[in-house]
């Protein structure tokens, strides 16, 4: 049998070639995924023009690579040229999505709160209040509030998972002495009839929006409502970083007034956001770490920092905060008032200092 030896020369351009071909692969194989998925959720062109573009973009991604189908349609180097091309001229269309306010709004999201600020004095507009029923309907309802922040006892991370252990909605209570809780929860700002969905979250499908409630409404609506299982958590912060964080959602909803942000389930949700503003406040407090991503495991990393009072183990932690059987049997006293509401999730929880 005859052998042939090749040179290393030939050997590392022949590596090359090969690298090129695998990382050429993986670009059309990663693209197609992104853009086809981009255009499922968006439907530019409506429902059936869009499943045809997809299909024919599938087809050509996979005569590119071999798979199922060869051949090409003008030439190799043609038929690359033209994905390039195709490719950015989708980004382009992507990135010039614009988020906007004057969408037909789901109720609960319809309006953002609005404030005026005096000093210590905070007068907020369309905080939001509405009273639930059983049956997942309610009464809209919008009020203004006036909050000295001079009088924040606390604040508590409230974590309601809805979707397993590693996810949950992320939402900040702060405690007044004068007065019952308010909580922000930065959440997606549906349209009429729009559901959510966690890969839309990636693609410019929602706006970002930036809720002002009372506890009774938007954590009794998680816990007996919708049925999450629902954790109150007390977090130790100096009174003075306290006040700054409020302050920190004042400006956030100012942000999101002036120009409509998107919602994106990765970088920019309801805990990647929590972060950065208390990042704007104390750059040193939060370290970076996957459980900002992974937000049900939020809690852990709350405790590793000694956020959270030490005396309990987490195990503990997670048994005392869970509120649902509490919630439970608030629903089924005289006093349905918000103010009982907060209480009774409340009990027994020990301090945070």
């Amino acid at each position: 049998m005859a052998m042939h030896n090749i040179g290393s020369r030939e050997f590392f351009i022949a590596l090359g070639i090969g690298v090129l071909h695998s990382l050429f692969t993986f670009f059309i194989v990663v693209s197609s995924i992104w853009l086809c998925l981009a255009l499922w959720i968006q439907q530019p062109l409506g429902t059936l023009f869009t499943r045809i573009v997809i299909i024919l973009w599938c087809l050509f991604a996979l005569s590119l690579i071999g798979v199922y189908v060869s051949g090409h349609i003008f030439s190799r180097r043609a038929d690359i040229l033209i994905y390039c091309a195709a490719f950015a001229c989708s980004l382009i269309w992507y990135f010039s999505l614009d988020a906007r306010q004057d969408r037909d709004w789901d109720p609960e999201v319809a309006k953002q709160f609005s404030y005026e600020k005096k000093d210590n004095i905070v007068r907020i507009h369309n905080v939001r209040n509405f009273n639930w029923h059983p049956d997942g309907t309610y009464d809209v309802h919008w009020e203004d509030r006036t909050f000295d922040l001079n009088k924040i006892t606390g604040i508590n991370v409230i974590a309601s998972y809805w979707m397993g252990p590693q996810i949950a909605h992320t939402l900040l209570s702060f405690d007044f002495s004068d007065q019952k809780p308010l909580v922000f929860s930065i959440e997606i700002r549906k349209e009429n009839d729009e559901e959510f969905s966690a890969i839309g979250g990636f693609f410019r499908k929602y706006e970002l929006s930036l809720i002002a409630s009372d506890e009774k409404d938007i954590v009794y609506t998680r816990s007996n409502i919708r049925h999450e299982q629902v954790y109150l958590f007390p977090i130790k912060m100096p009174e003075a970083e306290r006040k700054a964080l409020f302050i920190e959602y004042l400006h956030k909803t100012d942000e999101l007034r002036t120009e409509a942000k998107w919602y994106n389930t990765l970088t920019s949700n309801c805990t990647t956001l929590v972060f950065d503003m208390v990042q704007a406040i104390n750059p040193q407090r939060l370290p970076k770490d996957y459980r900002l991503l992974a937000s049900g495991y939020l809690p852990n990393y709350l405790y590793d920092l000694k956020a959270l009072n030490q005396n309990h183990t987490m195990k503990e932690w997670y048994g005392l905060a869970h509120i649902n059987p509490r919630a439970e049997q608030y629903q089924k006293q005289p006093n349905q008032s918000s103010e009982a509401f907060s209480e009774a999730i409340r009990a027994g929880l020990p301090q945070s200092q």
